[in-house]
């Protein structure tokens, strides 16, 4: 492996691992703190985890903190890292119930963020709202509407380390304390045209609070 290549991997491993991770931190606190009920819920949810768990953060008291996990689908919902993925035909084929024939070969995009933002599937997708990740609300959509890390043989290698690495870095901020909007809090959100993965245009600016 000559020195470009492994600078290559070394610049992938970096994207996909640590910078993907980190933004969708940024952008779930950012919710939080506009979203204060959503926060205190999330921040008991966590706090009874630990309790129950002798007061240790374990591997099972974070698989224990099932409203996180709905907050950070929410997060991965409304903020896929990727905002689409691109794909190549490998055989002819026929689209099902339609006269759509993709050749052999042919790049096919898969919107992502489009998915993600369409009523259809989920309504006012504006809004943040944790429960429409709740196991019965699931069950009424299809798996493929949803796909912040793909789906299917071919999705993220690292989806468990990506989750596991969000779940303990919110943990980390709201286990002793809780996130505020402040004066250069920026809202909506614009994305960077400049980046590979979604993040804001202006970074992220919020107050961080200690509890008591």
């Amino acid at each position: 492996m000559d020195e470009n290549s492994i600078a290559a991997q070394a610049f992938v491993f970096f994207i996909a691992g640590y910078e993907t991770s980190s933004n969708i931190i940024a952008f779930c606190l950012h919710e939080l703190a506009l979203n204060t009920e959503i926060q205190e819920r999330t921040r008991r949810d966590i706090q009874d985890a630990i309790e129950n768990r002798n007061g240790k953060l374990t591997y099972d008291a974070v698989q224990d903190m099932k409203y996180l996990d709905m907050v950070i689908a929410e997060t991965l919902r409304k903020y896929p890292p990727a905002p689409m993925l691109s794909r190549r035909c490998e055989h002819q084929y026929q689209v099902p119930g339609s006269k759509l024939e993709l050749p052999a070969g042919m790049r096919v995009i898969i919107p992502i963020y489009g998915f993600h933002n369409d009523p259809k599937y989920y309504p006012n997708p504006a809004i943040f709202d944790p429960e429409r990740f709740t196991e019965e609300n699931k069950r009424t959509r299809h798996s493929y509407t949803y796909l912040p890390f793909g789906e299917g043989p071919r999705n993220c290698i690292g989806m468990r380390f990506a989750l596991l690495q969000i779940k303990v870095g919110i943990i980390s901020f709201l286990k002793k304390h809780r996130v505020e909007t402040c004066e250069r809090t920026i809202t909506p959100i614009k994305f960077s045209r400049r980046s590979l993965v979604t993040t804001s245009e202006k970074g992220f600016w919020l107050k961080i609070v200690q509890c008591s």
